[in-house]
């Protein structure tokens, strides 16, 4: 049995796992065309796969992503319509990202950037304008309630913050969570939100949801948090609620364009927090990935159910 891996896996979390299963013939090849000669005979693939890939491989039967989102899958027509199992890294970021978002937002609220380049200056000054905020008693609103947008509703139930969520799906609602409706309640979740945290997987339905319309119906007080993907959002709408404060500050973990050109409007939009799609990286989410991996090996070799299934119909 041969499993292409073409993901950069951190090697101390990586090695392990492929010492525990000796029977199988592990083929690193993280560049492109290596990948591509490789996949021909590839029973499995740890990573990603393109179209040109799905079309080469002759006896694929699993992919296991090396992320959560699989928005690739809808330019890889051949791996949506032939019987190759997708599995994803479900349930192995949502700690780490969670904890990101709240690092973006409690630097939004302290306005640590101001004090960040005051200490640089060696000046010891109170900040009153703009004012500093706190978190409790505000709305944190959350679109998309799935493995993240949970973590992330914990957290902000944490700090005592109202938790109201939209989500595609009819879920059961947490008891951290105050209010969860369907996506219908987006225009009313956008009225009442002090912050709003975007969660949602990238699908066709989820492109571009988040229009000019949306970011005209929040607070002028609010802040925007994006964390799962960037196309989600109309960037040039959000830019035009920056400069003319439709809306108080975002915080932006991924982007339209990745990685952003130095032409990006985005590097100089006012109030603006950037990260470059970062916010799952982790030691912790390393380990817990490769456990996922590991596990699905297991089951693979044996041929079991595997866990964390992708719906390729969905994306998710």
């Amino acid at each position: 049995m041969k499993i292409l891996v073409n993901t950069q896996w951190p090697e101390p979390h990586l090695t392990p796992v492929l010492e525990a299963f000796p029977q199988i013939e592990f083929v690193l090849a993280p560049e492109p065309e290596a990948a591509l000669r490789e996949v021909v005979d590839a029973d499995a693939v740890f990573g990603y796969v393109t179209e040109e890939m799905c079309q080469a491989a002759r006896q694929l039967r699993w992919v296991q992503a090396q992320s959560a989102g699989v928005e690739w899958i809808w330019e890889t027509p051949t791996l949506q319509g032939n019987d190759t199992v997708l599995t994803n890294m479900r349930g192995s970021h949502g700690a780490t990202i969670a904890e990101h978002t709240f690092a973006m937002l409690l630097h939004m609220s302290r306005r640590l950037g101001h004090f960040a380049a005051e200490q640089r200056r060696k000046s010891w000054q109170i900040m009153t304008d703009p004012p500093q905020f706190g978190l409790a008693g505000l709305t944190m609103g959350i679109i998309g309630l799935g493995n993240i947008g949970r973590a992330i509703a914990r957290r902000a139930y944490a700090f005592d913050m109202r938790v109201i969520a939209v989500d595609i799906k009819d879920l059961p609602k947490p008891v951290y969570v105050a209010e969860l409706s369907g996506l219908d309640g987006l225009p009313g979740l956008l009225q009442r939100a002090d912050t709003v945290a975007i969660a949602t997987p990238l699908t066709p339905q989820s492109r571009g949801m988040i229009t000019a319309d949306h970011l005209g119906m929040m607070k002028p007080t609010a802040h925007l948090l994006v964390l799962s993907r960037g196309k989600i959002v109309d960037e040039t709408a959000l830019i035009a609620a920056l400069k003319e404060q439709w809306i108080a500050g975002a915080c932006l973990d991924v982007q339209a364009e990745e990685p952003m050109s130095k032409g990006n409007q985005l590097w100089d939009a006012p109030n603006l927090i950037l990260t470059p799609h970062n916010s799952a990286v982790s030691q912790q989410t390393y380990a817990l990935g490769s456990a996922i991996f590991r596990e699905n090996l297991g089951r693979f070799l044996a041929g079991e159910t595997l866990t964390n299934l992708v719906d390729k119909s969905l994306g998710y």
